[in-house]
């Protein structure tokens, strides 16, 4: 029952909205426009479960630990900060594949591939990449679509397509419906159900390259800094578990390599 409440909840913050536009450039990559909009980014607000007392027979802690417990609760929880995009974008509807990135770069420097995996690794998301090779892509990408640019997502384009509208955090049992979570390899891009706006993988399969750098915190800030050691990663990948999968949260890059891709974005022609 409970389980069906947060979902209902879930839903219900969503903004129900058609289905958006969409575009396939000259490789064949799909890519769904993102209309300007605002989210609430940064809200972190822990809870302390305290377990019943009617069983008599069940061991609980001290009082006074649950009220120190509540108290460090309360001096973690942060408000958040509201962050508007004014222009809008087209992102990736999958991620970027072996397949796509061998004929934009010419080779493929994926670990999955091969008899690594069972199936067409070609439609696998390509991985083992830098920030840096991430950016020769979508450079490349621009040179070879002359009509187009290019580029990573900022972290807020990305958590702002992720979301699709919701504005809380998603339910474990919707997770388990759209992220690719708790395998030993990457899958094939579109297994699961898409967002609420059509996208695919934005959780689980692999981690994702964005533009900006790393503030070394567990959330972005305002303003996002402009110089750092290492760049930000979203989503969680295929080695994650539930726990893991959120568009709230961001990590730091290179992490593991062999679980690293990416999505673009192309600039809209308003």
């Amino acid at each position: 029952m409970w389980a069906l409440l947060v979902s209902a909840l879930w839903l219900q913050s969503c903004v129900v909205t058609a289905p958006k536009p969409t575009f396939t450039n000259p490789l064949g990559m799909e890519f769904v426009r993102i209309e300007p909009g605002s989210m609430l980014v940064g809200k972190y607000q822990p809870t302390v479960g305290e377990p019943g007392k009617g069983d008599p027979g069940r061991k609980t802690l001290p009082d006074s630990i649950y009220r120190v417990a509540e108290k460090m609760a309360a001096q973690a929880a942060m408000p958040g900060f509201k962050v508007t995009l004014d222009q809008p974008f087209y992102i990736g509807k999958y991620e970027v594949t072996q397949e796509q990135w061998e004929k934009v770069m010419g080779h493929n420097p994926s670990f999955f591939q091969g008899d690594k995996v069972s199936d067409d690794a070609t439609k696998h998301p390509v991985e083992n990449i830098s920030w840096q090779d991430a950016q020769v892509f979508v450079r490349r990408l621009s040179a070879l679509d002359k009509k187009h640019e290019y580029r990573l997502p900022t972290e807020f384009e990305w958590e702002y397509a992720a979301r699709a509208g919701a504005d809380d955090d998603i339910p474990w049992a919707e997770i388990n419906k759209i992220a690719v979570l708790g395998g030993t390899t990457t899958s094939a891009i579109g297994q699961k159900q898409p967002n609420a706006w059509g996208l695919y993988d934005m959780l689980g399969n692999v981690w994702e390259w964005v533009e900006d750098y790393y503030n070394k915190k567990l959330f972005a800030d305002p303003v996002p800094p402009q110089f750092g050691e290492e760049h930000v990663l979203k989503g969680a990948s295929f080695t994650g578990d539930v726990k893991n999968a959120t568009y709230k949260t961001h990590a730091a890059g290179p992490g593991n390599g062999f679980d690293v891709g990416l999505r673009v974005v192309m600039e809209a022609k308003q």
